[in-house]
């Protein structure tokens, strides 16, 4: 499957744009692709540091109230348009709308997701528990 990588990082910066980042002033872009469309979602702070969002939380968001399918590929981008690796807490929710496969934009080129969340939990670990 062919991946249009310029245009999912031209989609997150213009999704960049649209950030509420006026504590850091790092606005973040995040766009992802599940085979027929773009979603995307830009950072969202509050006074409340803690209290923030994430691009890619915001974007996992707009993905699921669009209806749209198992996310393919994702790319994040500062107000440069470099490309951003997502945190820790954003790899785990990305994991669960795209998981291990999930393409990563990544300056040396896409990664999959479970290279950079190894051994990740996700929701086949749930249905041990239920026994």
């Amino acid at each position: 499957m062919d991946i249009d990588w310029a245009g999912l990082r031209a989609s997150a910066y213009e999704a960049m744009l649209k950030a509420y980042a006026p504590y850091s002033r790092f606005p973040v872009g995040a766009a992802g692709w599940d085979g027929s469309a773009i979603s995307i979602g830009c950072n969202l702070e509050n006074v409340s540091y803690g209290l923030g969002l994430c691009a890619e939380c915001v974007l996992a968001g707009n993905h699921r109230t669009r209806g749209g399918a198992r996310l393919i590929a994702v790319s994040v981008c500062d107000s440069r348009g470099e490309i951003l690796l997502p945190c820790g807490r954003c790899r785990q929710v990305l994991y669960e709308f795209g998981g291990k496969e999930l393409l990563v934009d990544h300056p040396t080129g896409p990664v999959p997701l479970g290279d950079l969340l190894r051994d990740a939990f996700g929701p086949d670990d749930l249905a041990a528990g239920r026994t």
